[in-house]
């Protein structure tokens, strides 16, 4: 099992490189000068020069690429055009949010969508069945940013349970953090869902075929235990894989959630950034999301070993 980790650590590597030179280049393969759009159309020749020299642009492009891989070799991101302060200071500031948020999806997302897909599986061509994959066409069909505005009316605005927008930090109380997150969570959670239990429906349809469940029904084993005992863990390779994968409509789904909601987290932080062009915050959150993903990818394919041992070897 340990040569298996190594191997996986192994690979990420060249993965991080990838990125890394895809990140750096973002700024040279923009169409036109990167410093006379970031300086603006009324800049003067000598500003959008002092932006160039900010940003090393003026500089050899394999000593610019030996300074960035320096930096996030020390964990330098860089530093933004605009507030001037270091990007990973400006990614501190607006952690938490998107943390808090991305945790509260992932847990309401996990906490129903499996559940709805073993019942699925196991009330296979019911009603129950048709509902549970209404609900994951529909998940899949309605935009986050629509589901966010419908739950703001309803619950925000009409019966008046929640905020409306913001968010509450932590330390300002458990509970007021919860009721700031519950409705993002939920509206971004929505897509999550019905990916998971699709997949987990299909999965534990194809498990509740297997020889061993018949058997395990022969011997009077009880429905419960069969569907969580038996058939769930072997069907988990399939479901932790989609997990991971929906990390990627995770991140993204962020961006449009802190802005329908007023979040101030990396999501806001990216639109801004965006929005001023201010390139060293772009390239930092990219490598940032990127470096998520792929941490992500690797926890999954060790949890793999714990769900099927023959993967080991």
């Amino acid at each position: 099992m340990t040569a298996y980790i190594i191997r996986r650590l192994l690979a990420t590597i060249p993965v991080m490189i990838v990125v890394a030179l895809f990140v750096f280049f973002l700024l040279h393969l923009t169409p036109g000068d990167p410093a006379a759009v970031i300086a603006g159309d009324d800049a003067t020749p000598t500003e959008i020069e002092g932006v160039r020299r900010k940003l090393g642009l003026d500089r050899p492009v394999w000593e610019q690429f030996g300074i960035y891989v320096w930096g996030l070799l020390n964990g330098d991101l860089g530093t933004s055009i605009f507030s001037n302060l270091p990007v990973t200071t400006l990614v501190a500031q607006r952690l938490e949010p998107s943390l808090v948020l991305a945790l509260s999806t992932l847990l309401v997302a996990v906490v129903f969508a499996i559940p709805m897909g073993v019942v699925a599986a196991w009330k296979a061509r019911t009603a129950v069945d048709r509902i549970v994959m209404g609900f994951s066409v529909i998940g899949f069909a309605v935009p986050v940013f629509l589901v966010g505005y419908l739950l703001i009316y309803v619950f925000a605005i009409e019966l008046r349970w929640l905020p409306v927008q913001g968010y509450r930090p932590l330390s300002q109380g458990i509970d007021q953090t919860a009721r700031s997150i519950v409705l993002p969570a939920f509206a971004l959670g929505m897509v999550y869902m019905a990916l998971i239990a699709r997949i987990t429906r299909a999965s534990m349809l194809e498990v509740l075929s297997e020889d061993y469940i018949r058997t395990a029904h022969a011997k009077g084993v009880a429905t419960r235990s069969v569907l969580l005992r038996h058939a769930l863990k072997n069907a988990a390779v399939p479901i932790v894989t989609v997990i991971g994968i929906g990390l990627a409509l995770l991140i993204s789904g962020v961006v449009i959630t802190e802005t329908v909601f007023n979040i101030p987290g990396l999501g806001r932080l990216t639109v801004d950034a965006i929005l001023k062009r201010d390139y060293p915050i772009i390239q930092g959150l990219i490598i940032l999301f990127a470096g998520v993903k792929v941490m992500v990818n690797l926890m999954i394919d060790i949890s793999y070993t714990f769900f099927d041992p023959r993967i080991r070897y």
